[in-house]
């Protein structure tokens, strides 16, 4: 049986009730140094403690054993790889850090978010006026974080979606006709395929009045079943997600709702391609997005965003990051458990194939990349195409990304024909050119914020922003 340790969770506690070890150990029936080793790390927790915790301090036992501490000290290390912190602490002090101020980096990681979203906010407004609201973070920045806190898997909703799969088992592609047949028989609730003129532009209308949902003739087999299994989040996980949103920290209407509208997502994926079968699928075939796709009957897109949720504990798949974006580079959607920095608004790396994908539908690009700071990724980049609403819409494609760390790459088998001794194997890439401290790259389009780049009229450069 694997050993828990909880000092960090225990240290809190114990300080959020303003009490000393030798207060808490009287509470706990235990001597002072016991509570000191538990809160150190050198003695794991026993049941008969983790029962004796949750009576005295009436908490619930999952918030004790449950670690975060590693999605932290993954933010933590990202965040300190900004070109505006110098001489990064080692591994050993940001995990020091982490054990024994959780405050204190909590805090921190607080501040360097507000600085980003204030700074992304800035460049993006220029010269215009700044706005009252120039601090607050957007919706879609709580969002990520609110997922990306939970390492992008949500166990309650694992767990609901594997109930029905269990209760109505079928084969992939019967899973269409069992949803409607469970929405019918338990719910009263119909579904009607209509026009796109009908739809008026939308894809799927659920009438809870006349218990009906409503699809659009635009959407092909996949994106009906994940439509039906997203109403179905509504009818039959509604607790749970109010649950999960309302420790969101989100608090407009607007980012309540879309942050539901994720997580019924999260499910709609779980029920589609129920946990251990995906996994087993993703492992045996080397994570081929494609033989997934067909073996679930389900899109390249879900899969891609069903790949980045397999972080179950004991039973992890790679953790991957997946990105979207449009012609514009606009990141449209993002989801990630790596530790790989994201540009919340776009403006992405022309060196990244992701760019590229346009140039080639429907052709995967795989891609060794490597930050600034010397992290490495592998990607694969493919488009993919939207609901066809008319003929001016036929063009509407997005390009998807996916990827992890180096270190998995031989999990991965669109790496296997690379050579992955060469010299030349990664591109240098940054986040976006206002943040990227390299030099002499020809695809630069601003002058870096932080970084000083020489220029001189007597020497012109790859770029106007350096000789």
């Amino acid at each position: 049986m694997k050993k828990t340790f909880i000092g960090p969770q225990l240290r809190q506690l114990r300080r959020a009730h303003k009490q000393t070890q030798a207060q808490m150990s009287k509470v706990l029936g235990v001597s002072p140094a016991y509570v000191n080793l538990l809160e150190n790390n050198q003695r794991s927790l026993s049941v008969q403690m983790l029962m004796a915790l949750s009576d005295k301090y009436a908490i619930d036992w999952r918030e004790l054993v449950q670690d975060p501490s590693s999605n932290v000290l993954a933010e933590l290390r990202s965040v300190l790889q900004d070109p505006i912190f110098h001489d990064t602490p080692d591994l050993q002090e940001l995990r020091a850090a982490v054990d024994h101020a959780p405050g204190l980096v909590e805090n921190f990681l607080q501040v360097y978010r507000t600085h980003r979203t204030t700074l992304d906010k800035v460049l993006r407004q220029g010269r215009e006026r700044v706005p009252e609201n120039l601090v607050s973070s957007s919706p879609e920045t709580i969002i990520h974080d609110f997922f990306r806190n939970h390492g992008n898997h949500f166990p309650e909703l694992e767990r609901a979606a594997e109930k029905i799969r269990a209760e109505q088992p079928c084969a992939p592609d019967d899973v269409y006709a069992m949803l409607k047949d469970r929405l019918r028989a338990r719910h009263g609730v119909e579904v009607r395929i209509r026009t796109v003129e009908d739809m008026s532009e939308a894809l799927r209308i659920f009438d809870r009045e006349t218990a009906t949902v409503l699809l659009s003739q635009a959407l092909d087999y996949p994106n009906r079943t994940f439509q039906l299994a997203h109403v179905l989040c509504l009818l039959e996980a509604d607790e749970i997600l109010k649950g999960l949103v309302s420790d969101s920290g989100i608090t407009s209407s607007t980012g309540l709702a879309r942050c539901q509208v994720e997580l019924a997502n999260y499910f709609a994926s779980a029920v589609l391609m129920p946990y251990a079968d995906v996994l087993a699928t993703a492992q045996a075939t080397k994570y081929d997005v494609d033989r997934i796709a067909a073996a679930f009957s389900v899109s390249f897109e879900q899969v891609c965003h069903r790949l980045t949720t397999l972080q179950r504990r004991n039973a992890k798949g790679v953790p991957f990051f997946f990105l979207r974006i449009d012609k514009a580079g606009n990141v449209t959607k993002r989801f990630n458990s790596t530790t790989f920095t994201l540009a919340e608004f776009g403006g992405a790396c022309p060196v990244w194939n992701i760019h590229t994908s346009f140039r080639t539908p429907g052709v995967i690009l795989p891609q060794f990349v490597e930050l600034p700071e010397g992290e490495r990724f592998f990607t694969i980049s493919r488009t993919s195409d939207r609901p066809v609403f008319s003929r001016e819409s036929q063009d509407r494609r997005l390009a998807l990304a996916l990827g992890c760390e180096f270190r998995f790459v031989d999990e991965i088998g669109y790496a296997q024909s690379f050579n992955l001794d060469r010299e030349d194997l990664f591109s240098q890439i940054g986040i976006n050119c206002h943040l990227c401290p390299r030099q002499a790259c020809s695809q630069r389009a601003h002058q870096p914020l932080l970084v000083e780049l020489p220029i001189s009229p007597d020497r012109r450069g790859n770029t106007r922003y350096e000789s």
